[in-house]
């Protein structure tokens, strides 16, 4: 079961006053083309994920060890966040790839930290055997319903910032993000996935007809790096018929730059693939584009 437009409704209402209502910012690039972002980069923890971290723990028991989470890095500071926000204890496992600065997050929080092997995956698996042992609720990253109701909101304050939107680009990871766009707007917007060569899970999955698992490599790989796209993700993404857009890092590393030195965006390298997917991808000439910058985290 998924969540839907009721969720995202009633999680938009609880996250009130608690996130950032994060604001947009109209871009014209050297190829005259133009856009709109979403900037999550100056979400609370610096990422979109403050969202559904914080309205999972407003709206489920948690444990009396606190929460437990697997995270390449955004994830992770967002749990950290919003248990240091409501007085709990955050244990979150990463990967050995989580780069300094998401690990400096993670400490400023105040988190239990534990490494859990080189990808996400292992981390996870380190997690998982951690709750069984402990009284802590487990948050997951992208594959959970509370999350994805979370993230899902930043939907709606698109719709009321730039309501003539046409098409949307998202990066994705596990899809968490994806999902909650997918969910609220369904096909009524052009909804464009952005991966990386080096982790594309929604790409393999789509083209499988079925989640599979990828190898994860690249520039975004510590918050992309998700082995296989969540079940919510898969089946929100494919209700939606949402496309892909496959970037190199090279693309990523510019857009990056683009992004700071054009517009005085600073974005990770995940939230700067949305941007090189818009402009790498095909556009009708009345297409109104918002690109969800998801991410300030950079290595």
């Amino acid at each position: 079961m998924t969540p839907n437009r009721d969720d995202i409704q009633k999680a938009s209402r609880r996250l009130e006053g608690r996130v950032v209502y994060s604001s947009v910012q109209a871009m014209v690039t050297d190829q005259s083309q133009t856009a709109t972002l979403k900037l999550e980069s100056t979400q609370r923890s610096g990422s979109f994920k403050a969202r559904g971290a914080m309205n999972a723990m407003l709206s489920t028991r948690i444990g009396s060890e606190g929460v437990v989470a697997a995270s390449g890095g955004n994830h992770g500071a967002a749990v950290a966040w919003a248990a240091r926000e409501l007085g709990h204890t955050a244990n979150i496992f990463v990967p050995e790839l989580i780069s300094p600065s998401k690990l400096d997050k993670l400490e400023e929080y105040g988190a239990n930290i534990h490494l859990g092997g080189r990808e996400y995956h292992e981390a996870f698996a380190a997690a998982q055997t951690f709750k069984q042992h402990h009284d802590c609720t487990e948050l997951h990253a992208y594959d959970q319903n509370e999350v994805v109701a979370g993230a899902g909101t930043i939907a709606i304050e698109i719709d009321a910032q730039v309501p003539d939107a046409t098409t949307i680009f998202v990066s994705c990871g596990g899809g968490g993000l994806a999902a909650g766009l997918a969910i609220w707007w369904g096909t009524s917007k052009r909804l464009v996935v952005v991966e990386t060569e080096g982790t594309q899970a929604w790409a393999k999955a789509r083209k499988a007809g079925r989640p599979v698992d990828v190898e994860v490599t690249g520039i975004a790989a510590d918050s992309l790096g998700a082995r296989r796209i969540g079940n919510i993700g898969w089946l929100a993404l494919t209700s939606c018929e949402a496309e892909s857009s496959i970037v190199t890092d090279e693309q990523v590393a510019a857009a990056q730059q683009e992004l700071m030195d054009q517009h005085g965006v600073v974005a990770e390298p995940a939230a700067a693939a949305s941007f090189a997917g818009f402009k790498s991808v095909a556009l009708a000439q009345n297409e109104k584009c918002v690109l969800v910058i998801c991410g300030a985290n950079s290595t």
